[in-house]
C-alpha cells in the first residue's frame, strides 16, 4: 500500500477521470456573458463529507442572493487534477490550490488569473493576517486568497488520560508520555493514509522538529531548495520523528501507522481502555474526534507542541485552504469576491473545525477553536506548512520517502540523499 501512493499512472488517469467527468462542460463559462439562462461556477477542491458540507452551506447565501449555482466537485488527488488540467486547458472556472509552492507554479506558467482587479485588495489586505497575503503572492500580483486556515502541531489528549500541566519543553513531553503509557497503552497514536496524499501527517511531525529544533532561517532555507535535505538539522528531524514512531511507542506498530487513515488515528484515544496518550494533529482535526472516534467534546484537549530550542520558543506551524481563479468570468469574479469576507468564512467558521485567516471573523464555536485562532494570532514565529511551499515534485517525494522512512528507519541515509537528488531538479523546473 505504501508504495502505491503516487504511481504516476494512477495518478494521471484519476486526473484525468475527474476532469472529464467534473470539467467537461467547463468551457461552457468562458462566453464571459454570464449567460443568458443557466449561471454558474465550476469549483473543485479536496473536500468532502462535512468539509464538503460546510463548504455547500458556506456558498448556499451566495446561491441565494446572486442565483449563481455552485458546481463543487471533490478530489483526493487535487495535485494531479490540476497539474494535468493546467498542461490541457481544461479547468475548473476556481479550484482550491494545494498549496502555495504549486500556486506559484501555476502562476508562473499563465494559468491562473490575477485578483488584484477583481476583489477589493486594499480591504482584502487590511482584514487578512499579512503572512497569508504574502504567501499568495506572486510576482507582486494577488492568485491565491486563502478562505480558512488550520493550526498545526498541536497535542491533543484525552483528559480522562492525561490531566496534567502542559508540559514546558519536548524532553518534559517524552517523560510524561512515557510514564502515563501503562500496560498496552502507548505513548503515541499515529496515522498516515490519506490516498494520493499519504504521508502528509509526517510531513508536519519534520516541519515541527525542523521549526522547533533549528530556527526560522533554518527552515526557510530547507523550504527554499537551500538548504539539503541531508544537512544536520533536516536529520536530527527525521530522526526525532522516528523515535515518535518507534514500534514500542505508537499505538498498533508500524502497519496501523502506515495504513490507518489520518481522520482514525486517534480512535484508539477515545477507546473504553484508551491505547494512547497524545497525538499530533492541526485544529481541524476535533470534527474527525467526534465523527471516526466518538469522542465528546469534554473528551478530548490540547496544547502546542513545547518548545526545543528555548532560541525558538513560541515557534508555530500552519496552513490554509487557497483559492485561486482559471477562468475569468462573471460568476468566478462574484464567487471569489464573496469568499473573501467575513461574511462567508464565519459560515465555516461557526459550523466548526475551521479558522479564518480573516481578522474580522470572531464567531469561534467553542472554546478549542477560539484558544486556536488566538494562537495564530500571537504567534511569535510563525511558519506555513512546508511541504505545501515546496514544488510539487519536491512535495510527492516529501510524502513518498517519510512513509519510507517510516517504513525502514535504517535506511534514512539512502532516503535523505535520493531527496537530496529530487531537490536538484525541483527548483529548476519550479523556475
Amino acid at each position: 500500500m505504501m508504495m502505491g501512493t503516487h504511481r504516476p499512472l494512477k495518478r494521471g488517469l484519476v486526473a484525468v477521470g475527474v476532469l472529464a467527468l467534473a470539467l467537461g462542460a467547463a468551457a461552457c463559462g468562458d462566453d464571459g456573458e454570464g449567460g443568458s439562462g443557466d449561471r454558474k461556477v465550476t469549483v473543485i477542491g479536496t473536500w468532502g463529507g462535512d468539509e464538503e458540507k460546510a463548504f455547500r452551506e458556506m456558498v448556499a447565501p451566495f446561491e441565494q442572493r446572486t442565483g449563481i449555482r455552485v458546481e463543487y466537485t471533490g478530489t483526493r488527488d487535487l495535485n494531479a487534477v490540476l497539474t494535468t488540467g493546467v498542461a490541457s486547458g481544461v479547468l475548473p472556472d476556481l479550484a482550491g490550490l494545494p498549496g502555495p509552492g504549486q500556486m506559484r507554479e501555476f502562476a508562473e506558467r499563465g494559468a491562473l488569473v490575477p485578483l488584484d482587479d477583481i476583489i477589493d485588495i486594499d480591504k482584502y489586505k487590511a482584514e487578512t493576517s499579512p503572512a497569508f497575503v504574502d504567501l499568495g503572492t506572486v510576482d507582486g500580483q494577488v492568485v491565491g486568497v486563502f478562505i480558512k486556515a488550520a493550526v498545526k502541531g498541536l497535542i491533543w489528549y484525552n483528559p480522562n488520560v492525561y490531566s496534567g500541566e502542559e508540559p514546558a519543553t519536548w524532553d518534559e513531553l517524552e517523560r510524561i508520555a512515557d510514564e502515563t503509557a501503562t500496560g498496552d497503552m502507548r505513548p503515541w497514536c499515529v496515522g498516515l493514509e490519506s490516498g494520493a496524499a499519504s504521508g502528509w501527517p509526517a510531513t508536519d511531525w519534520i516541519e515541527d522538529f525542523v521549526l522547533r529544533q533549528s530556527g526560522p532561517d533554518v527552515y526557510d532555507a530547507w523550504v527554499a531548495g537551500e538548504l539539503p535535505w541531508t544537512s544536520p538539522e533536516i536529520r536530527q528531524a527525521f530522526e526525532a520523528y522516528g523515535r515518535v514512531v518507534a514500534e514500542d511507542r505508537v499505538y498498533g506498530g508500524t502497519d496501523y501507522v502506515l495504513n490507518t487513515n489520518f481522520g482514525s488515528a486517534a480512535n484508539p484515544m477515545f477507546a473504553d481502555e484508551p491505547g494512547c496518550v497524545f497525538h499530533h494533529q492541526a485544529s481541524f482535526i476535533t470534527e474527525f474526534f467526534e465523527n471516526e472516534g466518538g469522542a465528546a467534546p469534554d473528551e478530548y484537549d490540547f496544547f502546542r507542541m513545547p518548545d526545543i530550542n528555548p532560541q525558538y520558543a513560541g515557534a508555530l506551524t500552519g496552513a490554509g485552504d487557497l483559492f485561486g481563479m482559471f477562468h475569468d468570468t462573471p460568476e468566478a469574479r462574484e464567487l471569489i469576491r464573496y469568499l473573501v469576507t467575513p461574511e462567508a468564512q464565519s459560515i465555516w467558521v461557526g459550523i466548526g473545525g475551521a479558522l479564518s485567516g480573516n481578522k474580522m471573523v470572531d464567531n469561534y464555536p467553542d472554546d478549542i477553536a477560539a484558544r486556536s485562532a488566538q494562537m495564530l494570532a500571537e504567534a511569535t514565529v510563525f511558519r506555513f506548512d512546508a511541504s505545501d511551499l515546496m514544488p510539487e515534485a519536491m512535495n510527492n517525494a516529501f510524502w513518498t520517502e517519510v512513509l519510507n522512512y517510516t517504513q525502514n528507519p535504517d535506511q534514512l541515509d539512502e532516503i535523505l540523499a535520493r531527496l537530496d537528488e529530487v531537490q536538484k531538479t525541483a527548483y529548476q523546473e519550479q523556475g
